[in-house]
């Protein structure tokens, strides 16, 4: 019989060191040689990401760590060719090949002049034995001074390509060996605002002709390539509003296969994503808003299969079925192959082990109506935990969940994360404001130039909802986000009253900084206000007005500010001015910092100490005990 206790005091067997071994996973997902290959974070080894195979053979032993630095967020960091395997490793961001008969490992590209002066990302085939990749070269003291190329190397020479664009994707080489595809785009767009589809002739010699666009440019995002054939290639475009999938012949005509209102590619952060993958016979696997699908032109339908996974950006064909990397809402993400075109499911390797279901939400998938009546759409994760019921006439604290981005989104899967939460009587809804992925280009525009309004006024709707419908205690709703959640979770509670407490986790606070001429972000993300914001000089009032820095005294409540000190895309200067802020104003605030750590926590150590502080800050703030993990101090 369950027992009557209080909402978040409620004991649960799932703990923070539960959430950091499910923190990690699988990632960069391929089929080499009909086998399945994946990279794995390990939370328990500082995040290292190693390289396993399906039949549980680490490929890549520690100390090496197949992480890289392109654009920031990451590119392809391995590839197999023959019995080499190339992979970029994170402590220097040179590339290494390992043999993979005798082990041995030898560096391919030099040790640069300065750390991590010189990086690589997005490994392909080339030409003749050649890797292709995207080089990074750090020109001079700013985060933004980065000169890309594209470069091709075989053992330790290196040769440039090509240098069409600013930002650029690696090349692809056609079938026969003559051509070459890319993407490239320029600030100040994003990759999800437009993106150009270069084709470049590949000379006998290996060097490239001069480049052409074949798709893509003035308000057309490309997301995806892949060649079809030696006269035809295909692209996951947008030029409708919705990312579909489309053959663009090498005379530039274009053909989308399944006209659809539906999203079956996304926010290209990471170079190397892939969300559809041919089948053949006119097939192809593709992830509608992450579910699979297969998309067959001749009766140009999308037919999703295996309805109960959301997958990754990482599919690969596999023996007539897809393999994948896909979670469930009961279940962490795993390897997994779907048999086609039954849909029946393998797991090739399981996820961290789940909890019992009886300690976990059922996420709810939620539409709310906003003032103008727009559509919301959030995920619900009430409290839930067999053994125990709140009392009567107790309703429960809840918590905001703000995605990052702004330009993410989220899945109602499961997430020990939120099930840290919930098991212990606190609701968390995940909301998909204005801005989000997965919904088209028109709902992704909502937040042009609108970034915190639109997203702030999104989750304030959700969580007066939630009070209206008798869900929520309105004295007890916080809001919790990283990086732009962070941002957004800074902003709701410098302009609104609605949350009585905010976990801001390596945000952006002051926005003027967090461009190219205020020098505290990346280069990749150093004009992503211009459509967030607007346009500078003529816009900066707006990055007064919507700074968070600039309104620290309008604070609703306590904050909790958790910051790495290695994070180069929302780096520790912008946490540390706000803070500073606060001391002595008499509001409660934490501030704690991780050594090592980088945007986005890795380490078992960091994850576990971030979610018990917060915890014991909702407890302290709300009223509430949690007996088990240490107690946060606050400081006024």
């Amino acid at each position: 019989m369950a027992r009557t206790a209080p909402y978040g005091t409620w004991l649960s067997p799932i703990s923070a060191a539960d959430a950091a071994a499910a923190g990690g996973g699988p990632q960069w997902l391929d089929v080499v040689d009909g086998e399945v290959w994946w990279a794995e974070a390990r939370p328990a080894e500082g995040g290292r990401i190693a390289l396993v195979r399906a039949d549980g053979a680490e490929m890549l032993p520690a100390p090496w760590n197949a992480r890289n630095r392109l654009h920031e967020y990451g590119g392809r960091p391995w590839l197999v060719a023959g019995r080499s395997l190339y992979f970029t490793h994170w402590d220097d961001q040179r590339v290494y090949l390992r043999d993979l008969d005798t082990g041995d490992v030898s560096a391919v590209t030099p040790e640069p002049a300065t750390p991590h002066g010189v990086r690589f990302g997005d490994l392909r085939r080339g030409t003749g034995g050649e890797v292709w990749a995207v080089r990074e070269t750090s020109t001079g003291p700013r985060r933004t001074d980065i000169r890309r190329d594209l470069v091709a190397f075989a053992y330790s020479e290196i040769r440039s390509l090509a240098a069409s664009h600013h930002f650029l994707t690696a090349p692809q080489l056609s079938p026969d060996g003559q051509h070459a595809a890319w993407l490239g785009w320029n600030h100040p767009a994003m990759p999800w605002d437009e993106t150009e589809l270069c084709v470049a002739e590949v000379r006998l010699d290996g060097t490239f002709g001069q480049h052409r666009v074949l798709a893509g440019g003035a308000g057309v995002s490309v997301c995806q390539v892949e060649w079809e054939s030696p006269s035809a290639l295909l692209a996951l475009a947008d030029p409708d509003g919705w990312w579909n999938l489309h053959r663009i012949t090498l005379d530039g005509t274009t053909t989308n296969l399944a006209p659809v209102a539906r999203e079956l590619g996304g926010a290209l952060w990471k170079t190397g994503s892939r969300w559809f993958v041919p089948l053949g016979e006119r097939r192809h696997a593709v992830l509608d808003s992450g579910r699979l699908a297969v998309l067959d032109e001749h009766a140009a339908t999308v037919t999703t299969v295996a309805p109960g996974l959301r997958w990754a950006a990482s599919i690969a064909a596999h023996d007539g079925g897809v393999a994948g990397i896909a979670a469930g809402a009961d279940s962490e993400s795993a390897v997994v192959r779907v048999e086609l075109p039954s849909g029946a499911v393998t797991t090739i390797a399981a996820g961290a082990d789940a909890p019992p279901a009886r300690f976990l939400p059922v996420p709810q998938e939620r539409v709310f109506t906003g003032p103008e009546g727009e559509q919301i759409p959030a995920f619900l994760y009430p409290p839930s935990n067999v053994d125990y019921t709140g009392p009567d006439g107790e309703l429960p604290p809840y918590l905001v969940h703000v995605h990052g981005g702004p330009t993410g989104r989220n899945l109602p899967v499961l997430d020990l994360d939120f099930a840290y939460f919930t098991s212990r009587g606190i609701g968390v809804v995940a909301v998909d404001y204005g801005g989000s992925t997965g919904y088209g280009r028109e709902y992704r525009e909502r937040l042009r130039e609108q970034w915190g309004v639109v997203d702030v006024r999104d989750c304030v709707t959700v969580a007066r909802a939630l009070v209206a419908e008798g869900l929520a205690d309105p004295a007890r709703l916080a809001i919790r986000g990283g990086s732009a959640g962070g941002f957004t979770t800074a902003a709701a509670m410098t302009t609104e009253r609605v949350f009585g407490a905010g976990t801001i986790k390596y945000p952006i606070l002051d926005l003027a900084g967090w461009t190219g001429d205020g020098g505290e972000t990346h280069d990749f993300e150093s004009r992503y206000l211009d459509g967030l914001i607007g346009p500078l000089p003529e816009t900066r009032g707006r990055y007064v007005e919507r700074s968070p820095l600039a309104h620290e005294d309008s604070l609703a409540g306590p904050v909790l500010v958790l910051q790495g000190l290695d994070d180069q895309i929302c780096p520790p200067e912008q946490s540390d001015r706000f803070v500073k802020s606060l001391r002595g104003k008499g509001i409660p605030y934490a501030y704690l910092t991780f050594d090592g750590e980088q945007h986005g926590f890795r380490k078992a150590e960091t994850i576990i100490a971030a979610l018990e502080a917060e915890l014991s800050f909702y407890g302290q703030v709300f009223g509430f005990a949690t007996p088990g993990v240490p107690e946060l101090e606050l400081h006024r």
